[in-house]
């Protein structure tokens, strides 16, 4: 059979196609994710697991009429294909090419941008009843996986939508349990019964006639529901007031289009529990789900190979070495982390100390409260948490931990760019948010040494503070093996120059240093955003002309901001340059690029400072009215 893929520039061909035509497909769409992932990098076992899930819903729904909203994003690379970026997957999570997650101005075919979990259900809620609203008939389809809905964002969209009377259906994309051939085929026959016209009138019609007789109707309810019980997993969404239906298999496209070509023409809320496999049709990644989750380039004959290389130490290792050792040496010291084990360098700590690790799953809200009941009781709290994902628990920072000024040490992963993940999972916020938060600290590392050390400054205080760093490594800095602390609040001098003073926050401070070296100017390693070293500063600003602040954050709101504050209230009037992330959104691409585009590489560095003030690349060239 004559492939099908490169004759598809939309889905619509798709709805007329046959079951055999929709295997073939599915095929050929795995395939292609596999070798465009294996070029680029990005998200594999999930993508390769939503195959035909994403194949039947663009068959069975007129997409983009009808509005697919996909949680997280992550695993909607099928769905790119299928909607007319087959050809640009090469250029996936690339400087200028598509991106990764679903984004409404890449295509009218995401209908929602996401890639933060548990949105979809509320999305989709609200596209429904827009719809209805406005007399438009059409579908809205959110698909959610399940570790979304530990979330309870996803349960409070849940709860209101069980009293809408729309056309929503929830796809809840199970991929931690399986269905076992027998059992696979007495779960496609049930689910396609109860997702039917017959099973649904045949309800109604019982209910009613019943009715009349109370005794009779409340017996009827209670053994459909044993009933279901006995065959399905306890219909708890049946509670929220969807009609559920499943578990199904979500690699059998015999049995996913019946059940949501059925399901399609039924009333109400409904609710389709699909089992699929992380990594399917991929031996390699079936096998390790978890290592194929966000791999880099690959040869897909080979698997992934692990480098001879020595790789120079990761902030996220620097990070998961300290609070081993910090949880040996203290036995107060909790960790946690909202379902971000690998990603936040815990693997070890739950080996070593499983009895004090906690994941609390994709629950940030959760997580930031519990520490603080942890902490209430005398235990010392760490939570292990990526920029992007704090703001997702922002009140309870404030209300929950800070007001009550509670002992509770955040590890800031991914701050700043991030690089192929874009805009989402930026850690671009943390300071401005974090800064104007009463008994706050937020300090900023400029290696992996001062990594570890800050860390432990943290680790010693009696209030919440913050240590936020960038994902990958740094400058090659090796660690300490003691717990010594740096100074609390307390900067250096790193560079003794003339006319201008570079205050770096982070780990601009090497370029810092490199831009120096042209300019003849004194760096200045801050480490602390809050509080600021106002004594050092002071000290800087009385000795020269001009001030540049820097770091790898919102300038609006952030380090520099507490810069001009401070010497504001200080009555010291002296010219600042502030260098940052600016007021817009960066899109994906590699890290060290994007960091270059923007002006916060040692080229773009010399260039503002030039540019400002006019410094000349000899020392002593400056027109005084420049300055």
């Amino acid at each position: 059979m004559a492939a099908l893929l490169p004759t598809l520039h939309d889905p619509s061909p798709i709805r007329h196609y046959d079951r055999a035509q929709l295997k073939q497909l599915a095929a050929e769409v795995r395939a292609c994710v596999l070798d465009n992932v294996s070029r680029t990098g990005g998200h594999l076992s999930s993508n390769l697991g939503t195959v035909e899930l994403t194949v039947a819903l663009h068959h069975v729904f007129n997409t983009p009429h009808d509005r697919l909203v996909w949680d997280v994003g992550h695993q909607t690379y099928p769905h790119k294909i299928l909607t007319g970026r087959r050809e640009r997957m090469p250029t996936l999570r690339q400087i200028g090419g598509i991106s990764g997650f679903p984004q409404r101005s890449e295509s009218e075919y995401d209908t929602f941008g996401t890639a933060h979990s548990s949105t979809s259900i509320s999305a989709a809620l609200g596209m429904a009843m827009a719809a209805k609203q406005k007399g438009e008939d059409r579908h809205s389809v959110a698909i959610i996986g399940d570790g979304a809905l530990t979330a309870g964002m996803a349960f409070e969209a849940l709860n209101n939508a069980g009293v809408c009377d729309c056309k929503l259906l929830v796809i809840l994309n199970d991929n931690d349990m399986s269905i076992s051939p027998p059992v696979g085929a007495l779960n496609r026959y049930l689910a396609q019964l109860m997702s039917g016209n017959f099973y649904a009138a045949a309800k109604n019609v019982g209910k009613s006639v019943l009715r009349a007789a109370p005794p009779l109707f409340e017996l009827a309810k209670r053994f459909e529901q044993h009933a279901k019980g006995m065959v399905v997993p306890a219909t708890l969404f049946e509670q929220f007031g969807f009609n559920y239906v499943g578990p199904i298999d979500g690699h059998d496209l015999d049995s996913l289009v019946p059940t949501l070509e059925n399901l399609k023409h039924l009333d109400g809320p409904q609710f389709l529990h699909v089992v699929t496999k992380k990594g399917q049709g991929y031996k390699l990644a079936e096998a390790d789900p978890v290592a194929y989750h966000g791999p880099g380039k690959f040869d897909p004959q080979v698997g992934l190979v692990k480098s001879t290389a020595v790789a120079k130490q990761t902030f996220t290792q620097v990070f998961g070495q300290w609070l081993c050792d910090m949880a040996a040496h203290d036995g107060r010291l909790v960790g946690i982390t909202p379902a971000m084990r690998e990603g936040s360098g815990l693997v070890e700590f739950e080996q070593r100390f499983p009895d004090r690790y906690y994941d609390v799953g994709i629950a940030e809200q959760h997580a930031v409260t519990f520490a603080a009941g942890l902490a209430c009781e005398g235990l010392k709290p760490v939570v292990a948490i990526y920029s992007t994902f704090l703001q997702r628990a922002y009140d309870q920072l404030i209300h929950d931990v800070a007001i009550q000024n509670l002992p509770v040490v955040f590890a800031l992963d991914r701050a700043g760019l991030v690089g192929a993940d874009g805009a989402t999972h930026a850690g671009a916020y943390d300071i401005p948010f974090l800064r104007c938060i009463p008994n706050m600290s937020i300090a900023c590392p400029a290696d992996e040494r001062e990594c570890r050390q800050l860390l432990s400054s943290a680790y010693e205080q009696n209030h919440p503070v913050a240590v936020r760093y960038p994902r990958g490594a740094g400058a090659g800095v090796v660690p300490h093996l003691a717990l010594d602390a740096l100074p609390f609040g307390k900067g250096e001098v790193r560079r003794e120059g003339r006319r201008i003073a570079i205050l770096a926050f982070g780990t601009l401070l090497y370029p810092a240093l490199a831009a120096a070296e042209s300019l003849d100017a004194t760096v200045v390693n801050m480490r602390w955003a809050k509080p600021l070293d106002v004594e050092l500063l002071l000290q800087v600003a009385g000795t020269h002309e001009a001030i540049v602040t820097l770091e790898e954050g919102a300038v609006m709101g952030g380090a520099g901001s507490a810069v001009l504050e401070a010497l504001q209230a200080a009555n010291v009037q002296k010219p600042v340059l502030q260098l940052g992330l600016p007021d817009r959104f960066i899109e994906h691409g590699d890290p060290a690029k994007l960091l270059a585009s923007i002006g916060l590489d040692a080229k773009g560095i010399e260039q503002s400072v030039t540019q400002r003030f006019g410094i000349a690349h000899s020392a002593g060239k400056t027109p005084p009215e420049a300055l």
